[in-house]
């Protein structure tokens, strides 16, 4: 295979120039009224959600859907490999997911898991596209900024406690990293304002001090300064550039954060109140601390969680050389803590109500990029046709044929397996194929919300799922 010409960052800057037109498009809306028209809400089935997100494009034959096991030899055609990990036995007898994960192979009887999921190949396959159409249901660039899933649950829901942030967003830094830009354009409440918008917590271990007035900052002086910043913001010379209604919803978020500071409930945030046991069961990753804070940040009333391993370009599940080794590593810090939080969340009798779900941008294969017959270009750095190192060995490329998607609770089935991906390449789905906009139907659904909810933004309607025509995974629901 020889490589294709690319320039990734011409797409990439386009993408931005688009999505900023749209940013300031939200800021000038006089915001978003619901449909007048009564639409019928389903009943829930989950309170709660927990999102565990792997950020960069988790390999479904690597993971929850194996595939012919290829060891490693020299010259072996790349062709052959199909799983670099073998399977094993989980909780259900027709179920086997990759070798790393045994913790997880426990607790699939707890699981609905689907490995028929697809995305669209957009044109250019970039993370920052793909992330952005999973997490907001929406294709960018989009007129007005779409919000993010969370948003959809923290606006129509409403927090399930009123001191607690209904959309908490944790592990990913959203400055200093690579495309940081891209993923702040969906890590947003979009046109449903600020106080819909995710509580960033970038390290988990520090969430605490998200919770606390300044280091040295006696409570009175905070609360003067809030009180000074909300004169600011009346008296902004440029107040014109931002709608009455930004304006409102960014003031209410700045209280909503003031009220959390005195709550018992910020003792939820702080990871060292936690016996060092709990701790060592989660793992000392971000991503396993952050599994920890997410167990504690619902069970105190948080309505939306994301747990990400984090996106940065070509590390952790963004495998475009050294994939096996790579993979190997990110079974070992997703397993325990995985596994962890479904038991915690089952013995505290939260399971039931708290929908989790794993889930990537797409899935990888050794050999196409995109689907078979895709124009997309070869995002991939190892070219060649046959195994002559270690780097070879793993899959490389971005692929939207057919992906895994594994749901906890909340209303689903448990030790249910639905819809398959071809066992030669291409790895297609074969059976029952679900599209993000019908995956986003359910979740929806799962959280009583329709995925016909429309609110009207700039004199156009904007759904739950897009147009309206996302449809639930009935088969899943128990």
């Amino acid at each position: 295979m020889s490589p294709l010409p690319l320039d990734p960052d011409q797409p990439r800057r386009d993408f931005l120039k688009k999505l900023s037109a749209a940013s300031v498009a939200a800021l000038m809306s006089r915001g978003p009224r619901a449909s007048a028209e009564t639409i019928i809400q389903p009943k829930a089935t989950a309170d709660a959600c927990i999102l565990l997100w792997m950020g960069g494009g988790m390999a479904a034959p690597e993971t929850f859907d194996p595939k012919l096991y290829q060891p490693f030899e020299k010259g072996a055609p790349v062709s052959k490999m199909l799983s670099t990990f073998p399977a094993i036995d989980t909780s259900v007898d027709n179920i086997k997911i990759c070798k790393g994960l045994e913790k997880i192979a426990k607790v699939m009887d707890r699981a609905t898991l689907i490995r028929s999921a697809v995305q669209p190949d957009l044109g250019s396959i970039l993370h920052s596209r793909h992330q952005y159409h999973w997490h907001t249901g929406y294709v960018p660039p989009q007129t007005v900024a779409a919000p993010h899933i969370g948003a959809w649950m923290a606006k129509v829901l409403g927090p399930r406690n009123p001191v607690m942030p209904a959309f908490i967003n944790i592990g990913q830094r959203l400055e200093g990293v690579g495309e940081s830009e891209e993923l702040k354009a969906f890590t947003t409440g979009g046109f449903f304002g600020s106080e819909f918008g995710p509580m960033n917590l970038p390290f988990p271990s520090e969430a605490m001090l998200a919770v606390r007035p300044p280091k040295g900052m006696e409570p009175g002086r905070f609360s003067n300064r809030r009180a000074f910043f909300k004169n600011l913001v009346d008296r902004n010379p440029h107040r014109d550039l931002m709608s009455d209604y930004q304006q409102e919803s960014m003031l209410r978020s700045l209280e909503s954060a003031h009220r959390l500071l005195s709550a018992p409930e910020a003792k939820a945030f702080d990871l060292s109140l936690e016996s060092a046991a709990t701790r060592a069961a989660y793992g000392d990753s971000h991503f396993g601390q952050g599994c920890l804070l997410a167990r504690n940040l619902v069970a105190n009333g948080a309505r939306f969680v994301e747990v990400t391993t984090e996106y940065v370009p070509f590390l952790n599940w963004d495998t475009h050389a050294d994939g096996h080794a790579v993979v190997e590593r990110m079974h070992r810090e997703i397993d325990s803590p995985v596994a962890r939080l479904i038991q915690d969340l089952e013995e505290r009798k939260l399971l039931d109500r708290t929908l989790v779900i794993i889930a990537s941008e797409f899935s990888r294969d050794a050999m196409i990029e995109g689907v078979p017959g895709s124009t997309a270009k070869d995002q991939a750095t190892v070219q060649s046709d046959v195994l002559l190192e270690s780097k070879h060995y793993g899959l490389h490329r971005h692929f939207t044929g057919g992906s895994s998607v594994v749901m906890f609770g909340g209303g689903m089935k448990r030790g249910f397996l639905y819809g398959s991906t071809a066992d030669e390449r291409p790895l297609i789905a074969t059976k029952n194929p679900v599209s993000i906009t019908d995956l986003h139907a359910t979740i929806f659904t799962a959280m009583g919300i329709s995925p016909k909810m429309m609110y009207e933004v700039e004199q156009r309607p904007f759904y739950a799922t897009e147009d309206g025509k996302g449809v639930a995974v009935k088969e899943i629901f128990a």
